[in-house]
């Protein structure tokens, strides 16, 4: 999430991590299905801790939610692409770190926000 290095190494080391997320172990992508696939990369700002959710803007920025050892994060066009509230999109970011959706009014909850430049292969 956080960028140590060029741009082209960040990219070759998450898609090796990728390949090795358990999602893609259990249920490998087959050679069959690689002209189906189209990638995209998200090239994210800095991270901005949130002070009011009512500056959270749906469609424009990310989220990173963290609470205790839980961190949920959901790019800027997930909320967007589904049509969800600023209230649904801090929900749900909040379920993906494993935590109750209203997690994210805890004082001891952090919240952060960004930006993602979206560039990928034409469709």
């Amino acid at each position: 999430m956080i960028a140590d290095g060029p741009l082209y190494q960040a990219v070759i080391s998450n898609a090796v991590s990728a390949c090795q997320d358990r999602r893609f172990v259990d249920n490998p992508v087959t050679a069959g299905e690689l002209d189906e696939l189209h990638i995209e990369i998200s090239y994210l700002t800095p991270m901005k801790k949130v002070l009011s959710a009512e500056k959270i803007v749906v469609g424009q920025h990310g989220l990173l939610i963290t609470l205790g050892s839980r961190r949920g994060v959901l790019l800027p066009q997930v909320a967007y692409e589904r049509g969800w509230t600023r209230a649904v999109f801090l929900e749900q970011t909040c379920r993906k770190a494993g935590l109750p959706g209203d997690a994210w009014r805890r004082p001891e909850a952090e919240i952060y926000s960004f930006e993602a430049e979206v560039f990928g292969e034409p469709e």
